[in-house]
């Protein structure tokens, strides 16, 4: 028996896959991802974020603008903002694209979406935290979220979010708004979140024509959202997808899991590649198609491959790797460099709302990422037999 061969043998049991958690379709290694919920952060995916409403003209309709018509059947929601949701091509009248003067006809099918009704800014305490600020213009602002930072505020984190940073940042800007059919005519507006332990990019819609068009995109599910993960084991493949329904867990309501095709949870689509090998651990990159909580953690855990360091899904043990001591410190030393999900929103790409054009934005790596790979890659070095 050779070196590598009796190293190998060294190896513990591999935590078993749930068995929901086996590929489901055809093509490169498929798999399952979920995006991330703590009991004090976000608690629903980016798709939850949004609603679309749907109507039918009755046969008898008299001919009336399309702005009307769906003011009249839409409750909490402005003049302004039902025209900004038609502007932002976020109104189709029989599937097709209108103008605010638009007259309903009888028969006419109406759909609409826009963002879920949320806390007005002006409900939120601006706090003086200092935004990584990436870009920056009239319309929206692209950050970098820390680590430990909330999306908004919640049950157990009253204050010190991205919105409480963001009201701050843009506190003269809404102090100047106008005042339209007793709402605010525009207003700062969170379009997706990412978790509390999890960095990287975000997009503020600083104007609520751009809220409304952000919103739409991710509905559409056009939005470019890349991840870097770091995750347990060696994946078989260079890349596949992952498909499966999401919800929560029924023994334990903050946890979520992969549920057989069509018994319950939402769907939910992660496209994933391999970017770097290191035979117990393996960064990948995951692009999610939809934006499930708890995404990319849910669905690789459900292959059995879950994200380095995450506490919640059972990441923070070490469950591939040899059972010498040295190794055994060496990834404890890790969890302590990165006590949190080896997750980052890297790239993000859209349509601008006032330009039209494609958009993309890239960050780099946290610290805490960038010094675990990089222990990561001494250590394989220095055992050869590994390689």
């Amino acid at each position: 028996m050779n070196q590598k061969q009796r190293h190998n043998d060294d190896l513990p049991e591999p935590i078993p896959a749930d068995p929901v958690g086996q590929d489901v379709s055809a093509g490169p290694e498929t798999e399952v991802t979920d995006l991330e919920v703590d009991s004090n952060s976000e608690q629903s995916g980016n798709d939850d974020w949004y609603e679309q409403q749907e109507f039918v003209a009755d046969p008898k309709q008299s001919l009336i603008r399309l702005d009307r018509f769906l003011m009249d059947r839409l409750s909490n929601r402005s003049r302004s903002k039902v025209q900004n949701a038609i502007r932002a091509g976020s109104v189709k009248v029989d599937n097709l694209d209108v103008k605010p003067n638009y007259k309903v006809k009888p028969g006419n099918h109406i759909s609409i979406v826009l963002p879920k009704s949320l806390e007005e800014v002006h409900n939120i305490t601006p706090q003086n935290i200092p935004l990584e600020i990436i870009y920056e213009d009239e319309e929206v602002l692209i950050i970098n979220k820390p680590y430990k930072m909330a999306v908004h505020p919640g049950v157990g984190i009253p204050n010190g979010t991205v919105v409480n940073a963001v009201v701050w940042h843009l506190r003269e800007q809404l102090e100047q708004l106008p005042v339209k059919d007793g709402n605010e005519a525009d207003r700062a507006g969170i379009v997706h979140r990412i978790d509390k332990d999890t960095t990287g990019l975000m997009v503020i819609a600083k104007k609520e024509y751009a809220m409304v068009h952000l919103a739409n995109q991710f509905f559409q599910h056009t939005i470019e959202r890349k991840y870097w993960a770091l995750v347990w084991g060696d994946l078989k493949r260079d890349s596949g997808t992952v498909i499966g329904n999401i919800g929560r867990n029924p023994n334990d309501r903050k946890l979520f899991m992969v549920f057989p095709e069509g018994d319950d949870g939402k769907y939910a689509v992660t496209h994933w590649k391999v970017l770097e090998r290191f035979y117990y651990v393996t960064l990948i990159e995951c692009q999610l198609e939809t934006g499930r909580t708890h995404q990319i953690r849910v669905h690789m855990k459900s292959i059995g491959h879950t994200l380095f360091g995450d506490p919640r899904y059972g990441g923070n043990q070490i469950l591939k790797g040899t059972l010498y001591s040295k190794y055994k410190q060496f990834v404890e030393s890790l969890f302590t460099i990165l006590p949190r999900q080896a997750l980052h929103a890297k790239v993000l790409g859209f349509t601008h709302p006032r330009t039209g054009e494609h958009v993309r934005f890239e960050s780099e790596l946290p610290q805490d990422m960038q010094t675990v790979l990089k222990k990561w890659r001494e250590y394989v070095h220095s055992r050869k037999e590994l390689l």
